[in-house]
C-alpha cells in the first residue's frame, strides 16, 4: 500500500507527496497533460520538440543541467502520444533546487532564436537517424496511419514528417507552450524522506505565483469501429523481411486493459511463451517475434511484431501468427498459463515500487488519469482477471476485419 497526501494550489497545480524514509534520495516528477495527440495534424512533433526545448534554458535560468549537477541531481524526460513527463532525483536536502528549476521553465522558456534553432536541428537529426536512416526505423510511422484514420494516434511522437518541425515559427512554438504547459495542466509528485508541509511550502513558494492559463481543449475525434482488414506492403534496404499485425484494443482505464496486457505476456512473455516456443524455437519461422500492447490512454493497439528467418516468406510468417491466434481461440489457455504471467507481473510491480522515482511517476500519472490511488489497485486488477475474461478479450481483439498488417520486405 502506497500512502500519499494530495493538495491543489490556487492556480490548479495538483501536488502529491509520498513519504519514504528508507532512502536519502528524493524523486521529483511533473507530468503535463500534453502529448502528440494534442498537436495539429499539420504541425506534428511539437510535444517532442518541447521535451528538448525545456532543457534549452528558461526565463531566469540559462543552463538547466549545471545547477542540477551541482546539487547532485540527475534528470531526464520523455514524451509519448498522451503525456510529457519530466523528472529529477537528488539528495533530499537539495530538493528545493528541483522546485526552482521546474517552476522557472513552467513560468516561461527563454524562447530565443538560437535555442529554437539548436533544438529544431536536434529533433530533425533524431528523426533522420532513428526513423528514416535506421533499418526498420519507419515501421511505426507506417503502421500508425494504417490503424488510425481520424484519431491523432495516427502519427508518432516524432511527428508525421520533418517539414512540420522545419517550418515551425517562433509564434507557433510560443502558442503551443502557453496553451499546454501550465500549472492547471500538470501534476507534480514528490517521493522520498520529505513531509507534506515541507513540500506544500516549496510548492507555494515556487509554483504558486505562476498564473493558470487557458488550456487548448482537446477536440480530436475518436476512432470509428474498423470493419475491414487493412494491408500495406513496402520494400526497404533491410537485412530481413519483417511484419507487424495490429489490432485495436481497449483504453487504459478499461477493465479489459489488464486482460489484454496479460494476453500479450501469454503470447510472448519470455522463452517459455507460446510465440517463442512455437514460431521461434520449434518452427523457426522468426528470428524474433513479440506481442505487446501500447498502453495508450485512449483505445490503443495490440501488436505482433517479428522478423522472419532467411528462407521464410512474410506470407508464411503471417499465416503462422494467425495459426497461433487460432490455436489460442480454439483450445484456450494451457494449465497455469494465466497464473504464471499474473505472478510475473505481481513480482515486477513489487520490484518497481521499491524505487521512489517509479512511485513518483506512477502517482502523478495515475492522478492525471483520474485518481492517484489507482496505483494501489493495479495488482488486484491483474490478479482478478479470469481465464474466461482473458479469452473473451482475445476473441474481441483478434478479429480478421479489425487487423492492420504491414509487410516490410527486404530488397534482395
Amino acid at each position: 500500500m502506497i500512502t500519499f497526501d494530495k493538495f491543489t494550489l490556487d492556480n490548479g497545480l495538483r501536488v502529491i507527496v509520498h513519504h519514504d524514509a528508507s532512502t536519502p534520495i528524493v524523486a521529483f516528477n511533473i507530468v503535463y497533460n500534453v502529448g502528440a495527440r494534442n498537436e495539429s495534424p499539420d504541425r506534428t512533433g511539437f510535444a517532442h520538440l518541447f521535451e528538448h526545448l525545456m532543457f534549452g534554458g528558461s526565463k531566469h535560468i540559462p543552463s538547466y543541467d549545471e545547477p542540477l549537477e551541482k546539487a547532485g541531481g540527475q534528470n531526464n524526460a520523455y514524451t509519448n502520444n498522451d503525456i510529457t513527463n519530466y523528472y529529477e532525483t537528488m539528495p533530499t536536502q537539495n530538493l528545493e533546487t528541483a522546485f526552482w528549476l521546474e517552476s522557472d521553465r513552467m513560468l516561461s522558456l527563454a524562447f530565443t532564436k538560437k535555442s529554437l534553432e539548436v533544438q529544431r536541428q536536434v529533433v530533425i537529426e533524431e528523426f533522420k537517424q532513428n526513423y528514416l536512416n535506421q533499418p526498420y526505423g519507419d515501421m511505426s510511422l507506417l503502421l500508425r496511419p494504417l490503424v488510425y484514420k481520424v484519431h491523432p494516434y495516427q502519427w508518432s511522437t516524432i511527428g508525421k514528417e520533418i517539414s512540420h518541425i522545419e517550418q515551425a515559427t517562433m509564434q507557433e512554438v510560443k502558442d503551443f507552450f502557453y496553451s499546454h504547459y501550465a500549472p492547471n495542466n500538470a501534476v507534480l509528485a514528490v517521493a522520498g524522506d520529505v513531509s507534506t508541509d515541507e513540500v506544500k511550502a516549496l510548492a507555494e513558494k515556487w509554483f504558486g505565483p505562476i498564473e493558470r492559463r487557458n488550456i487548448k481543449p482537446s477536440t480530436y475525434l475518436q476512432e470509428p469501429l474498423q470493419t475491414e482488414a487493412r494491408f500495406l506492403e513496402v520494400h526497404r534496404e533491410v537485412p530481413a523481411d519483417a511484419i507487424k499485425i495490429a489490432f485495436p484494443m481497449h483504453d487504459r482505464l478499461s477493465p479489459d486493459y489488464y486482460a489484454a496486457d496479460l494476453l500479450s505476456d501469454v503470447l510472448s512473455g519470455g522463452k517459455s511463451s507460446r510465440l517463442y516456443r512455437k514460431l521461434v524455437k520449434e518452427a523457426q519461422f522468426f528470428s524474433e517475434l513479440d506481442a505487446y500492447i501500447m498502453g495508450s490512454y485512449d483505445p490503443g493497439m495490440f501488436v505482433f511484431d517479428g522478423k522472419t528467418m532467411p528462407k521464410v516468406s512474410v506470407k508464411e510468417a503471417e499465416k503462422a501468427i494467425w495459426g497461433e491466434i487460432d490455436r489460442l481461440l480454439k483450445d484456450g489457455l494451457e494449465p497455469n498459463e494465466l497464473k504464471k504471467v499474473q505472478s510475473k507481473i505481481e513480482t515486477m510491480q513489487a520490484f518497481e515500487q521499491m524505487s521512489v522515482l517509479n512511485k513518483a511517476m506512477s502517482l502523478s500519472q495515475f492522478e492525471l488519469l483520474g485518481d492517484a490511488d489507482l496505483i494501489n489497485h493495479e495488482a488486484e486488477k491483474y490478479s482478478a482477471v479470469t481465464e474466461l475474461q482473458l479469452m473473451d478479450v482475445a476473441k474481441a481483439i483478434f478479429q480478421t476485419q479489425k487487423s492492420a498488417t504491414l509487410h516490410y520486405l527486404s530488397i534482395k
